[in-house]
């Protein structure tokens, strides 16, 4: 059974960082491309960052606009868990963050941990 578990959501002052960690079991996580999305209170899922899968310092990483330069997406295939670095954090990042693994037709995700921005 595949599992997803995010985990180091919490509550943190505006200027911030938090590192978020999702921790898969059940697959082959090397193999799988990773991503982390975010959902705001009435807003859509939005995606924040995708890594490919070599797990190396060459992997290709991808952000979203809004989270470009700030927040740092990697991966530990050997502890197959993927990472979420978030600094300079501002009151529109809160939201719940949940991970995504995808390989072909094959897509999991997680249950989600609430980061929420607030002074």
């Amino acid at each position: 059974q595949v599992q997803l578990v995010e985990s180091g959501g919490d509550l943190v002052q505006p200027g911030g960082s938090l590192r978020l960690s999702c921790a898969a079991s059940g697959l082959t996580f090397s193999r799988y491309v990773m991503s982390w999305y975010r959902q705001a209170l009435g807003k859509e899922r939005e995606l924040v960052a995708f890594i490919t899968r070599t797990g190396s310092s060459t992997d290709y990483v991808k952000y979203g606009d809004t989270v470009k330069g700030r927040f740092t997406m990697s991966r530990d295939n050997a502890k197959n868990t993927a990472y979420l670095q978030m600094n300079a954090l501002k009151p529109e990042d809160t939201a719940v963050y949940y991970c995504k693994a995808v390989l072909n037709s094959r897509e999991y995700w997680g249950q989600g941990t609430q980061v929420t921005v607030s002074s």
